[in-house]
């Protein structure tokens, strides 16, 4: 038999493990009420029972696959909007289900994620056609990092520091980001510091494309490397700043 793993904090102490959550919002009532609602024939007695004890459900489960996934390029103006036509598809859908196939919940989350990956990627084709990249960036913060970063090292020797630290990050890439997706991202990124010098011969705004397009990331993964490089930098740049160097070695 092997032994349970046993993790311990910083402290020394043995890090507790947090319980489980129950999705207590679409419960075995819930799994019942639309049993039920197949059984009726009564579109008064199915409309009341959708709305006391399948409508919270479904916005709910709408809203957590909505924030989980980022499902965020929408032509209505607030998630709550988006939450009501999602729960108006699934709706339309809850005639198709059948309890001997599995659980309501898996059923009708996986139906959610994909009319929302349709819509999602829709709405975004059309923003990526008609708005500058600006636009398509969920929060412009992705775009400015990108941009801001290589741009405020011209105020500290630029070729001294942006040469180091990329020569630190080529170094060390493998044991930063262990992962070889994330490599991937992270070295698509620090291309554009390689030609910092040049950057000006980029279009500014399509970096945030260009990127994407290199490695065919998402908008969260990219955000995701993008803040652990940030990270990195600031160190590298106090340790520049103080001693005029950067060590290659973690």
């Amino acid at each position: 038999m092997s032994e349970e793993v046993v993790l311990l904090t910083k402290k020394g102490t043995v890090r507790k493990r947090k319980p489980k959550q129950s999705i207590n919002y679409f419960t075995q009532e819930t799994e019942d009420a639309i049993v039920e609602y197949l059984k009726l024939k009564s579109p008064k007695k199915r409309n009341k029972l959708f709305n006391e004890k399948i409508n919270y459900a479904f916005h709910k489960l709408a809203e957590n696959i909505i924030h989980t996934f980022k499902f965020y390029y929408t032509e209505v103006d607030t998630i709550p909007e988006l939450q009501h036509e999602v729960v108006a598809f699934l709706l339309e859908k809850l005639h198709l289900y059948n309890q001997s196939k599995g659980k309501a919940y898996s059923y009708f989350g996986t139906i959610a994620k994909r009319y929302l990956i349709l819509y999602n990627n829709a709405n975004y084709k059309k923003l990526k056609d008609k708005a500058p990249v600006e636009a398509v960036d969920e929060d412009k913060s992705i775009l400015i990092d990108l941009v801001n970063v290589s741009e405020a090292a011209h105020d500290i020797q630029p070729v001294s520091f942006m040469k180091q630290f990329v020569k630190y990050i080529d170094h060390n890439m493998f044991v930063l980001f262990p992962k070889q997706r994330d490599a991937q991202i992270a070295d698509a990124i620090m291309e554009l510091f390689r030609k910092s010098e040049n950057l000006d011969i980029f279009n500014k705004k399509a970096l945030y494309i260009y990127i994407k397009e290199m490695t065919e990331a998402s908008t969260p993964q990219i955000t995701k490397i993008i803040k652990r490089l940030k990270v990195i930098y600031v160190r590298k740049y106090n340790e520049f700043y103080e001693h005029g160097r950067i060590t290659m070695a973690l």
